[in-house]
């Protein structure tokens, strides 16, 4: 089968709400009806004339689809927020009352912005690239010749072909039906494939998963099932994560607590103040504008995006943005063997005949099986290989056999089938699939077949059906003619991964519809712990709590139908794991649906590839563990310098409550809170947010950040006004209160320093640089003349300055005490 690449034109994404489903053929168009070709009739399909007729009339399967946001929903979203407007006012103002040093927080807000601009395009510019590359291309006739289109390319009355894993792109009605099953489960939810017959209508979305034929289009564009899903497809987004709500919750308060604080504060500077009115103002703004945590979307924004960047380098598509976060919380994987562990290719090691059966008669067999079906799976491939068509003794196709039914294989039933005319006129039919169901329990033959099996060798029955192919009993006393034994090529970086999960801690199931046995061989040659540990999943019990049970106590399942898969993660996700599903084929789509991050192989099935969150294109499974890692990196780091951000908005609103309550002048102008905003939280939370992080992602954001926050930001304002009253008792005179805001401002900026400093551990090289650096930089402007002048920072005396200092050391082991009980209390 040709594999093809992501179609992001209309599935769904898990999680988000379907429409109930439609009649894909009950309402045709009316004006230009869509002719239908006779049943077992083989449909040409349109003409090139048709088809440009119908182009020119609009019937074309046009809907726009976009894996990212536009430019202009990017600019937006990054210019017109809350607090951007709130700024905006505020800056406006001071620009006429102030000096324009007062005035630079605007000119930050205005690079951040456009950081996070820049940064989002480049990530849509990486989606959408790798969006193209993996663009389904759907097998469409004309001319009576099928060739691949784009999906947008698709007219109203097109001819479709399908094949196992192909994924139906809009609606339309059965042409030609081999054993034709579709699953309609992402739909209807229901899970038992439906057999389709010519004329049956087939809904975008769903999928094939046995069997093959065409279909003819009968609703495109805006008007087929697909359209009502494809906003929701492939989008770069940043909602619906723990993340980005607890960021919006924090928000959330954040404003309460502004808007009251904010007024008093006006009333407190403007109204009972006796002072100067622009001074007023401009210590107003100062109050003000530290309340709000701007930079924290901002850096969440700019943390998702680069991560989205870095991803894409290694054709890694991220089909939902907060998949990044989701991955990073994973505590167990579970792995579908065959495509994931190993390579999708198989060889044929022997075929041993059974029951005195004939070696050439049994060749003959397995060349007319190869011949039989125009979409093998790997297994039978292998056999195409083994034994291609015209290829019996060097003679021709003057000896092959007449296929008279063909049965496709299904991983519901573990065994495909064809009936022949034999070169003599005989008529034989023939199973191919899986010993132990082939098989009756306690066959000599199945012991054969284990030894194999324990070898890491996949092994297929050759069975003679005695009745018809297609009656119920078929596979029941089939006579046993020959074991066909195959050997898997591992992936030659399944191991490194494998280990590389053992290291994280993140538990690896194998779940596989193979032997058991089998698939325990394989994992064991890659290094997998307790891979000795294998359950056959026909013993698997019902119950979902003695299943989960099962799943947590064994490594490696064999025999495990789609419906069995599914089960298995729920049963998982009820005792409070976070699950990750990799898999490429039809029969992972349901376990990887309800997954909690589904992860599809690019060469995987389209249907696989519709349903999951994350595309690893270049078909390389170690390329999960940078997913992890980049998970971690983001979450970790952003609930670090969530810290910083909102200790500033805590002791900012608390100083603004003190000064109400005290009647004072507020102790800071713009241009003091935002020299201590750069270089304590601005500038090294930038670097904090891009470094790496392994730390397992934790639960409860909002409470992991407000912990630290609220005791961080208490200490801070404490000692802040405890400085600032101190000063205003020390000094008077001309140019007290400036005297009284630098040493207010020293002490401020020492224990805002600490809790960078707590918040950098564990110290790195380059971590102890940064928080070196920023002290500098603050130094430098207490030393350098004009930059005192700029930022009217000038310390008087000595006295109130150490002063200022011993206040901020005994801040500081508050700070490591209140931070050690919360971290004893809580844990880390």
């Amino acid at each position: 089968m040709t594999q093809r690449a992501l179609d992001s034109s209309g599935e769904q994404t898990p999680g988000s709400s379907r429409p109930a489903m439609i009649d894909a053929g009950a309402e045709l168009d009316p004006v230009h009806p869509v002719e239908l070709p006779p049943s077992g009739h083989r449909a040409t399909g349109l003409t090139t004339a048709e088809v440009a007729e119908r182009v020119a009339r609009g019937e074309v399967n046009d809907v726009p689809v976009r894996s990212s946001r536009s430019l202009t929903e990017i600019v937006r979203a990054n210019v017109f927020t809350r607090f951007n407007l709130i700024i905006g006012v505020l800056w406006v103002i001071m620009l006429f009352v102030a000096p324009i040093q007062d005035s630079l927080f605007g000119f930050v807000i205005v690079a951040n912005t456009g950081i996070g601009i820049i940064q989002e395009w480049r990530a849509k510019k990486t989606l959408d690239s790798l969006a193209v590359i993996g663009e389904a291309k759907p097998s469409v006739r004309r001319d009576g010749t099928a060739a691949e289109v784009s999906t947008h390319e698709i007219v109203l009355g097109d001819v479709i072909e399908l094949g196992p894993g192909d994924k139906v792109v809009v609606d339309g009605t059965v042409a030609e039906a081999e054993s034709l099953e579709v699953d309609e489960s992402l739909l209807t939810g229901e899970a038992d494939p439906v057999l389709k017959k010519p004329g049956d209508p087939v809904m975008s979305g769903s999928f094939v998963v046995a069997g093959g034929g065409a279909f003819t289009a009968t609703k495109v564009g805006r008007e087929a099932y697909a359209a009502q899903l494809a906003e929701e497809a492939s989008r770069f987004t940043l909602v619906h994560s723990e993340l980005r709500s607890g960021i919006s919750t924090i928000l959330k308060y954040v404003t309460w607590m502004m808007v009251p604080t904010a007024i008093g504060l006006i009333i407190s500077q403007l109204v009972v103040k006796d002072s100067n009115f622009k001074d007023s103002v401009a210590r107003t703004v100062g109050g003000i504008v530290p309340m709000i945590p701007e930079g924290l979307v901002l850096l969440t924004s700019v943390a998702f995006a680069i991560g989205v960047v870095r991803l894409g380098r290694k054709q890694c598509l991220v089909q939902e943005l907060p998949a990044i976060e989701g991955l990073a919380r994973v505590d167990v994987v579970c792995l579908d063997k065959t495509g994931t562990l190993t390579e999708g290719g198989m060889d044929i090691t022997e075929v041993r005949p059974l029951n005195g059966s004939d070696e050439a008669y049994v060749h003959q067999v397995l060349r007319s099986l190869g011949s039989s079906d125009p979409r093998p799976n790997a297994s039978l491939q292998a056999i195409i290989d083994a034994y291609p068509a015209g290829d019996k003794g060097g003679k021709g196709d003057e000896d092959a056999w007449t296929v008279t039914d063909a049965m496709p294989f299904s991983s519901a039933r573990k065994y495909s089938g064809a009936a022949f005319t034999e070169t003599d006129g005989t008529s034989s039919a023939w199973l191919l699939g899986a010993p132990d169901v082939l098989l009756p329990d306690g066959d000599a033959t199945l012991t054969e077949i284990e030894h194999l099996n324990e070898q890491g060798l996949r092994v297929l029955l050759l069975a003679r059906v005695r009745g018809e192919l297609d009656a119920p009993d078929a596979a029941d006393g089939a006579a046993p003619t020959a074991l066909v034994v195959l050997e898997q090529r591992l992936r030659p970086d399944a191991a490194e991964t494998l280990k590389y999960f053992a290291q994280q801690n993140v538990a690896t199931k194998v779940i596989s519809g193979d032997n058991a046995v089998s698939v325990g061989a394989v994992a064991g040659k890659l290094g997998l712990a307790g891979a000795e540990n294998t359950l056959d999943a026909r013993k698997m019990p019902t119950d979902p709590d003695e299943m989960a049970t099962a799943m947590e106590q064994n490594a490696v399942f064999g025999r495990v139908t789609p419906q069995q898969k599914r089960d298995m993660v729920a049963a998982l996700q009820s005792r409070g794991h976070t699950v990750a599903m990799t898999g490429d084929g039809v029969n992972d789509v349901l376990a990887l649906k309800d997954s909690d991050i589904g992860v599809s192989m690019g060469a995987g099935s389209e249907a696989t590839r519709a349903v999951a969150q994350i595309v690893l294109l270049n078909n390389s499974f170690a390329t999960l563990p940078s997913v992890v890692a980049e998970g971690r990196r983001v979450i970790g780091n952003i609930t670090r310098v969530a810290t910083l951000f909102l200790t500033k908005t805590v002791y900012s609103v608390l100083l603004a409550i003190l000064v109400v309550c005290t009647q004072v002048e507020y102790p800071f102008l713009p241009r003091h809170l935002t020299l201590l905003s750069t270089l304590t939280i601005g500038v090294p939370a930038f670097f904090l947010a891009l470094a790496p992080n392994k730390e397992r992602a934790q639960p409860h954001f909002v409470r992991r950040v407000m912990r630290y926050a609220i005791p961080s930001g208490v200490i801070a304002a404490t000692a802040t006004f405890t400085t600032y009253l101190l000063a205003r008792h020390h000094y008077s005179g001309p140019g007290a209160l400036e005297a009284e805001t630098s040493a207010a401002t020293l002490t401020l900026f020492l224990v805002a320093m600490w809790v960078l400093a707590i918040i950098a551990r564990p110290y790195t090289w380059w971590r102890i640089g940064l928080v070196a650096a920023m002290g500098l930089g603050f130094l430098i402007v207490l030393v350098v003349p004009w930059l005192q002048d700029f930022f009217a920072l000038k310390l008087v005396g000595t006295t109130m300055p150490w002063a200022a200092v011993g206040i901020a050391v005994a801040a500081a082991a508050l700070l490591e005490l209140s931070w050690r009980l919360v971290g004893r209390r809580f844990g880390a």
